[in-house]
């Protein structure tokens, strides 16, 4: 809706949400001083079986034209060397040479933000999508195989409160980030969210049919769900700075028909498969590690090159930063 239908660049029916080959977890990844940010990330993607299996396939370099660095391309060699290799951790060389070209904020050796990361390398991933499509129309890059996975669109619907007009607008998004200030739970977050908010003055609406500045509520829903989805817990107080160490819980299976704009119908249902956590008591020091489901249906903890298998009840009990969650 309010979008052109776009021409398709790559077919959805070559995404499989499962994974082809069922294999025990692959190597950890050595730490080079203060990569931590970089290894977490990387290893939520390696374990995102869409992506996962999309990179094995050699479907991207098969094909692929650029000249000099692709980020799609550094990714199918990594989750290939990670899934393959027989040693217990593999450095991720090619990523660290070419970080400038994930994220020009990030500086070889330095702490950086895993989130931050993590949507500068899938907007990389996107852009390696695009390379010689670049006159392509809006409706059109949305299709790319990273937007196919972790894309969706949210539906902001404002009504005036006068004469009850709305007016919708429609916004792509990679990722989702939530404020936990006020939250116990992740389902309470999305359930504030979805919660219809009168606008203030400064937002002052003016309706198209009263013809006049009127006092209107804005209410945003998830319009279409991405069969990824990625949620960023904020822990930095956007007042103070000061980290927000305390615990939200999350469940191992999220239902997102209450969050919808069509709230009707099957249940949504999504699995959790990996999760970041922060260690620290600032946001701008410390350490993160992260937690993911193999293709064999285990979880294992990963801190840098140690990979130690855990159970479901660790994974659920920590301070997550970020969580993944697979239709």
């Amino acid at each position: 809706e309010g979008m052109a239908l776009p021409q398709r660049i790559f077919p959805p029916e070559k995404i499989c949400m499962d994974w082809q080959q069922r294999q025990r977890p692959g190597a950890g990844l050595c730490n080079l001083g203060s990569t931590c940010y970089i290894n977490v990330i990387l290893q939520c993607l390696t374990y995102t079986p869409p992506l996962a299996n999309y990179l094995l396939s050699y479907e991207h370099s098969q094909s692929c034209q650029q000249q000099g660095f692709c980020m799609m391309c550094t990714m199918e060699a990594h989750v290939r060397k990670v899934l393959c290799s027989s040693a217990s951790a593999i450095l991720p060389g090619a990523v660290l040479r070419d970080l400038k070209f994930i994220g020009e904020e990030f500086e070889y050796g330095r702490q950086e933000n895993a989130y931050e990361f993590l949507r500068c390398t899938l907007k990389a991933m996107h852009r390696a999508c695009l390379s010689g499509r670049r006159h392509l129309d809006v409706s059109s890059q949305e299709t790319t195989i990273v937007r196919q996975i972790f894309g969706g669109f949210m539906k902001s619907r404002v009504t005036c409160l006068s004469c009850q007009a709305v007016v919708d607008s429609y916004k792509a998004f990679l990722d989702v980030s939530l404020d936990i200030r006020a939250a116990s739970s992740l389902t309470t977050v999305l359930e504030d969210c979805v919660t219809p908010k009168q606008l203030d003055q400064k937002e002052c609406f003016r309706c198209s049919k009263c013809k006049k500045k009127a006092a209107a509520s804005k209410k945003v829903t998830v319009h279409r769900a991405p069969r990824v989805l990625t949620l960023c817990l904020e822990r930095a107080d956007q007042w103070t700075g000061t980290k927000i160490s305390k615990f939200v819980e999350y469940p191992e299976y999220l239902d997102l028909r209450p969050y919808m704009s069509d709230t009707a119908g099957e249940p949504l249902l999504c699995s959790l498969y990996a999760i970041v956590v922060h260690s620290g008591d600032t946001c701008l020091e410390g350490h993160f590690l992260c937690y993911t489901k193999a293709s064999n249906g285990l979880w294992y903890k990963m801190d840098d090159e140690s990979v130690d298998n855990c159970d479901i009840h660790t994974v659920l009990g920590q301070q997550a930063y970020l969580l993944f969650y697979a239709r």
